[in-house]
């Protein structure tokens, strides 16, 4: 067992982190520990590791599939609020350490002899891998401006690891990404100057585009293109079963061993948009979504009664009142909550262990009533987007509104909501992600029945997003994407929105807004470059904001509507 002794602990990589600089004492706003801190950094020092020994395999075109997989994975697992499990990230560090030394006899040459000590370090035996805790520290890095573009970068992998990872359970893998993930954490253990590596930052800006796309493609070749769809968020008269994450394949596996069980499935948070499958949304038993964005998950899963399955990143610590009935899979770890482990291949997970707790426990408590509207993927908008056109021509749309993104627990987060009250009601909001619990149930309205707020999915499904702004493009003809009729204003909270950030830059948007801070693993230089080379903007006054995007104020907007 590894001893949970306090220590300094240093992380800045979620937009919550302390003060907007870091949490550097015994625990972290997220609530992990120091030690589960330190636990994470080693394991991304060990992919390092990993990446430096397969870098000659990569370059010479040698390298195999398994090791960007592997890397994907180990960075999902340290992704903001997937994993506070201490043992199960020490298991996952000696795993990497074996597979690191079983790759060294794979691509056996001389040079290997030149390697950093992330590829070469022998562990002492000890699970705590705390003799590492300084070396692997992201203050090893003694200059902030390299410090800060080696964390953007990583940020962004991690995003991307995620994408890849979803992709891969549904069997889709791309050699792009595979590449990158050695090259990226590689770079990070050589000397290489911020010239280098802001340029390959920029690529890992086009390397997310790619792991959207590949995700995307997984998606919707399993589980068919989003439809229009109405999703209830009352509750029904039977037992139910809450799943929260981002995972299809599991909720796809769940609702085919929960069928004919007199078990109803909801969805929670980032799971949300799997009403809009048509191989998810035929099952009967999906009966609707249940509660709001992860940060309620508290007060929430204490109301639902029933048991909860994690299935990715957005779990919070957990609380006693539903400790007994919360279970994880995949990357989610959390001590003391039973995990569900990966089937062999070919097989399914075995849910039945929740399956027979479900039946036991009362219904959910309803919390509210209603229903809304999404699944307008980019699919379904490019069906509409004569309709829309034809809108944008005659005046009737004026604008489109990108609010995507994540939601969170700050105050300043109502500044989101508060945008989209008061926005001209000519502008349409375009979202993704669970950013969109600030405003998805506000009675907004629709233009000549185009809904003013249209939900592409997932976090993952901000692929969506790019397509439609591209396709509107095209359709109006335009040589650059900044002259559609589009505005950013993004919500960040965890690693998948900064790869999301990073292809939007990569694809030239222009004037993104991002708040509700920029990220505090951004050096004074690196902010000053990605808002004067890159026109990013932190966001300001709903007022100022709404202002600079649509050109009338809030008082106009008002008076026109």
């Amino acid at each position: 067992m590894i001893s949970n002794t306090e220590m300094e602990m240093f992380c800045f990589q979620c937009q919550e982190t302390s003060k907007n600089e870091a949490c550097t004492k015994f625990k972290g706003v997220c609530g992990k520990t120091s030690l589960t801190a330190g636990l994470q950094d080693v394991l991304v020092y060990s992919l390092k590791g990993i990446a430096a020994v397969c870098n000659e395999a990569r370059l010479d075109g040698k390298l195999d599939s398994d090791v960007g997989i592997h890397i994907a994975e180990g960075l999902f697992t340290t992704i903001t609020n997937a994993n506070f499990d201490d043992e199960g990230i020490a298991d996952s560090i000696l795993k990497s350490l074996a597979f690191r030394d079983s790759l060294k006899l794979r691509y056996r040459n001389p040079s290997l002899r030149t390697l950093p000590d992330c590829a070469t370090w022998e562990h002492d035996g000890s699970r705590s891998f705390q003799s590492k805790f300084k070396e692997a520290s992201i203050m090893a890095t003694e200059n902030e401006d390299i410090r800060s573009l080696r964390e953007l970068l990583i940020s962004g992998l991690k995003g991307i690891a995620a994408y890849m990872v979803h992709a891969h359970v549904l069997g889709s893998h791309d050699k792009v990404l595979n590449d990158f993930m050695v090259e990226a954490l590689c770079s990070t253990t050589q000397d290489l100057s911020a010239e280098e590596l802001t340029a390959l930052v920029l690529k890992a800006g086009s390397v997310a585009v790619n792991g959207m796309a590949l995700l995307d493609h997984a998606n919707t070749s399993r589980f068919g293109n989003p439809e229009i769809s109405t999703v209830n968020i009352g509750v029904g008269k039977n037992p139910g079963m809450l799943i929260s994450g981002h995972d299809l394949k599991d909720i796809k596996e769940l609702l085919e061993q929960t069928e004919g069980q007199g078990i109803d499935v909801y969805t929670h948070s980032e799971m949300l948009p799997a009403h809009y499958y048509p191989e998810l949304k035929k099952f009967k038993h999906l009966v609707g979504n249940y509660g709001n964005a992860w940060w309620k998950q508290k007060e929430e899963f204490s109301d639902f009664n029933g048991p909860i399955l994690m299935t990715t990143n957005c779990i919070v610590p957990v609380d006693d009142s539903y400790k007994n009935r919360i279970f994880t899979t995949g990357q989610v770890g959390y001590p003391g909550v039973i995990h569900i482990e990966e089937a062999e291949e070919g097989e399914q997970k075995d849910f039945s262990m929740i399956i027979k707790l479900a039946k036991l426990c009362e219904i959910p408590k309803e919390i509210e009533t209603g229903s809304i509207v999404g699944g307008f993927a980019h699919s379904q908008v490019i069906q509409l987007a004569d309709k829309i056109v034809e809108a944008v021509k005659s005046g009737v749309i004026k604008k489109f509104i990108v609010l995507a993104g994540c939601d969170g627990r700050h105050k300043d987060r109502n500044y989101y909501t508060s945008l989209a009250s008061l926005l001209p009601k000519d502008n349409v909001i375009l979202t993704a992600g669970c950013a969109k619990f600030r405003y998805n149930k506000l009675k907004l309205g629709d233009i000549n029945g185009i809904p003013r707020v249209l939900d592409a999915g997932q976090c993952n499904d901000s692929y969506s997003l790019v397509v439609i702004a591209l396709k509107l493009k095209e359709v109006f003809g335009l040589d650059d994407i900044n002259d559609l009729p589009i505005s950013y204003d993004i919500a960040w909270y965890e690693q998948k929105a900064v790869a999301v950030l990073l292809a939007l830059i990569h694809l030239g948007v222009k004037g993104i807004r991002l708040g509700p801070t920029l990220p505090g693993f951004l050096s004074p230089n690196v902010a000053k470059l990605l808002v004067e080379t890159f026109d990013i903007k932190p966001i300001g006054s709903v007022e100022n904001d709404i202002q600079d995007m649509c050109g009338v104020s809030v008082s106009e907007a008002k008076e026109i509507a």
